[in-house]
C-alpha cells in the first residue's frame, strides 16, 4: 500500500501540472485508431516532430489496414526511413495491417490485452491508444515520463511497467490520461533531462530531487 504522503504529494503535482499545461494532449498527429496506432510505432526512438513530417504521406498512401497489408515493403521502408530504425519499423506496419485484417477485421483493438498482440505494440502504445481513441484512462510511461515520476519521488523503480503501476494506485483514474500528457509537456518545457529549470518549476515545492 502506498503511504498517504505519497499519494497526497500525486494528487497535488497532478493539480499543479493542471495549471501549467492545460493545453497538454497527445502531440502526435491523427485523425483515427489506425493513424494513431501506425504513428506510434514509428515514434520509437524518434521525435513527435519527426514523425508528424512523415505520417502525412503514410496516411494518404495507406488509409487501411488492408492496403498496409499489402503494401510493398521497400515503398514502406523509404516513407519511414527518416524515422530511424526504418527496416524493422516498416515491417511492424506491415505485419500490424495483415493482423488487422485477419483478426480485427481492419479495426484498431479497443482492449490492452489484444493491442499488445500486435507487432511494435507494448504498454505504452496500447496506452496511447486506449486513452485518446477510446476514451480509456491509462498511463503512459515514456522517457519523460519515467524520468519526472522517480525525480518527483513518486517512484523508485526503473521498469516502466512497474512504474506505470505505481502511477495507477497514487492518481485517480479519470486523470491517468491527462497526467501522462501533462508530464510529457512538464519534461519537454521545463523538467528537461539535461538541465531542469528548477527555479521557475511550478512543481519545485513538491520535488524533492530538485535539480537531479
Amino acid at each position: 500500500m502506498n503511504p498517504p504522503s505519497k499519494t497526497r504529494s500525486a494528487v497535488k503535482i497532478l493539480a499543479v501540472l493542471k495549471k501549467a499545461h492545460p493545453d497538454a494532449r497527445c502531440a502526435l498527429n491523427h485523425r483515427n485508431p489506425l493513424q494513431l496506432l501506425m504513428a506510434t510505432i514509428l515514434s520509437a526512438q524518434c521525435t513527435d516532430v519527426r514523425v508528424n513530417k512523415v505520417t502525412p504521406a503514410l496516411f494518404r498512401k495507406y488509409p487501411t489496414a488492408a492496403q498496409l497489408a499489402k503494401a510493398p515493403l521497400p515503398q514502406l521502408e523509404t516513407l519511414v526511413r527518416s524515422t530511424g530504425f526504418y527496416r524493422q519499423k516498416a515491417k511492424s506496419l506491415k505485419t500490424m495491417g495483415r493482423i488487422l485484417t485477419d483478426r480485427f477485421r481492419g479495426k484498431v483493438p479497443r482492449t490492452l490485452e489484444e493491442l499488445v498482440t500486435l507487432p511494435g505494440v507494448w504498454r505504452k502504445t496500447a496506452n496511447v491508444i486506449l486513452g485518446n481513441c477510446y476514451g480509456v484512462p491509462g498511463i503512459v510511461v515514456d522517457t519523460h515520463v519515467k524520468r519526472l515520476s522517480f525525480r518527483m519521488g513518486l517512484t523508485r523503480r526503473t521498469d516502466p511497467d512497474k512504474i506505470e503501476r505505481d502511477l495507477m494506485k497514487l492518481l485517480p483514474r479519470k486523470d491517468w490520461t491527462f497526467f501522462s500528457h501533462a508530464m510529457i509537456f512538464h519534461g519537454r518545457r521545463i523538467c528537461t533531462a539535461l538541465r531542469p529549470a528548477c527555479p521557475t518549476c511550478p512543481v519545485n515545492s513538491l520535488c524533492p530531487k530538485r535539480g537531479v
